[in-house]
């Protein structure tokens, strides 16, 4: 949440050294002002695309997009909670929603496209009906741009679900009867 806060402080800094009100802003991004003021709230991080049209209409320079979307996307997740995810996962389940959190806010095209993964493959890592192998999800894991420790994390879950008595050959057994 944090990181969320001071997405939206930044982007309300950008927006008074612009020296524009939420209703001038809103007339050259072409967002509704409540949009933009929601925006920068920081309750909720703004979607990439409110985010450039904001940045746009304050004047800042196309050139410094790609350093406020790397911006953007650190602020969509905190590694912290990834990492305690992975750590606290019991299942392919869980594994699949803290990878796909990791992986946010790429699309499931973006990342095929990133990795050479197919989407139904990556797909069904995120849903956990899948295990994917060590390797290929390191792959998707460094093109994401994880941290050390998120890598480790990641590894390290894959290795204790595999080992589980409900993985075999990287699908789903059926659980044993009560």
């Amino acid at each position: 949440m944090e990181d969320v806060e001071a997405f939206a402080d930044a982007l309300q800094r950008v927006r008074r050294h612009a020296g524009l009100s939420y209703r001038q802003l809103a007339d050259r991004a072409h967002y509704s002002h409540p949009h933009l003021i929601r925006a920068t709230n920081g309750k909720q991080l703004p979607t990439w695309e409110v985010t450039a049209a904001f940045l746009t209409g304050c004047g800042v320079p196309a050139d410094l997009m790609p350093v406020w979307r790397r911006r953007w996307e650190q602020a969509s997740r905190d590694p912290r909670d990834i990492v305690g995810l992975l750590e606290n996962a019991e299942s392919l389940q869980e594994l699949g929603a803290a990878v796909a959190a990791l992986a946010r806010p790429r699309s499931l095209r973006a990342l095929a496209q990133l990795t050479g993964i197919p989407r139904a493959t990556l797909q069904a890592w995120f849903q956990g009906s899948r295990l994917a192998g060590p390797d290929r999800l390191d792959l998707l894991v460094r093109a994401v741009g994880a941290t050390p420790a998120e890598r480790t994390a990641v590894a390290r879950t894959v290795e204790r679900l595999s080992s589980g008595p409900r993985v075999s050959s990287g699908r789903l057994k059926a659980a044993p009867a009560a």
